[in-house]
């Protein structure tokens, strides 16, 4: 198919992680409901996490624990390393969009608001901020060695650049018919491809990529860092970019799809790891019984027997925890004798 003058494969396998991705947001209302104070903690951490982990990709140093300790003192107006001025400006904008998704508007004002907002504290960055490149640029990665490799070239500046993004806008606007998550991962691309402003376009483009999965209902994103999972993939990420725009224009953009639906479904995974091991945590009273609970809340309905053997405990110790778990209403068992099953409650 072609989408936007872009083509797209979409066969069996995208259609099925699709399906995957979307049938997780389907039960997210439930946990939600549920975790109450883990999200909060999740989201904290989401958070440092996606602010350490987008300005790395673009060559800062800082660590997630320094980003942390950064944060927690941001109320400082003015900031002298760029490292520092960079966290401080994705912290905002990614704040910002957590706060006001629903009313942030796909439009040119807005992005320019949200870059400005994104390059807030750099001083070498007030010429441009805010405003479409003026001068030609290119996609860089910065290697080990401290050298840069040149991705992909980029939109001519000017009414080459103010045109594209126009078109790109438009087709946002207008296309009802694209599902959401194509969308938001053709967007990503053809706002990298474009390259509108003169720095900031892969941090903006990330925070992007956020606003438009909130904006299409996938509330989880916010308390998983979709920008971690991008920086541990980050040799994948530049190669499925170079070869895909090797082909430009109307290049075809399966593999990016591809990719892209990938880290989503990866960090769907992370998340419910992240919560079943807090949920244990919260009800068990020693690492043996958060050892159980956590294989109890994988394997449902798993009998004593079960646990013992997968856990290398002895049976005896297993039976006396799930007795007093069982009295403590932290699961509950059905069946009698060896039939006995035991579940979450």
């Amino acid at each position: 198919m072609k989408i936007n003058n872009l083509q797209l494969d979409l066969d069996m396998a995208l259609v099925s992680e699709i399906a995957k991705i979307d049938r997780f947001d389907a039960a997210w209302a439930n946990y939600e409901k549920r975790e109450g104070d883990s999200l909060k903690q999740l989201k904290s951490i989401a958070t440092v996490q996606s602010v350490g982990a987008s300005t790395r990709i673009e060559g800062s140093q800082m660590t997630d624990d320094e980003v942390k300790v950064f944060i927690n003192k941001i109320e400082i107006s003015s900031f002298t390393e760029r490292d520092q001025q960079e966290v401080a400006g994705y912290f905002e904008t990614l704040d910002t969009i957590a706060e006001h998704f629903g009313t942030i508007e796909i439009s040119e004002n807005q992005i320019m608001g949200l870059h400005s907002l994104l390059l807030k504290y750099g001083e070498k960055d007030a010429w441009h901020r805010g405003k479409f490149k003026q001068v030609s640029n290119s996609v860089e990665a910065n290697l080990a060695d401290g050298s840069k490799q040149i991705i992909f070239k980029t939109s001519e500046p000017g009414l080459r650049t103010q045109d594209d993004m126009i078109r790109l806008l438009e087709w946002y606007r207008t296309d009802k018919e694209t599902l959401p998550l194509i969308k938001a991962a053709l967007f990503v691309y053809e706002f990298l491809s474009i390259h509108p402003f003169q720095d900031g376009n892969g941090r903006l483009s990330r925070l992007l990529g956020s606003l438009l999965l909130l904006k299409s209902g996938y509330s989880w994103i916010q308390y998983i860092s979709f920008e971690k999972e991008i920086e541990s993939r980050k040799s994948a990420y530049y190669k499925v970019l170079i070869d895909t725009q090797r082909n430009r224009p109307s290049e075809n953009v399966t593999e990016w799809l591809r990719f892209f639906l990938s880290c989503l479904s990866h960090i769907q995974e992370n998340l419910l790891l992240k919560l079943d091991q807090r949920r244990t945590d919260n009800f068990a009273s020693n690492q043996r019984e958060r050892k159980i609970l956590f294989f109890i809340e994988n394997h449902p309905g798993c009998s004593s027997g079960e646990i013992s053997s997968k856990l290398d405990l002895a049976l005896p110790t297993v039976k006396k925890d799930l007795k007093e778990l069982v009295e403590r209403k932290v699961i509950y068992k059905e069946g009698a004798g060896r039939g006995t099953a035991y579940f979450l409650i």
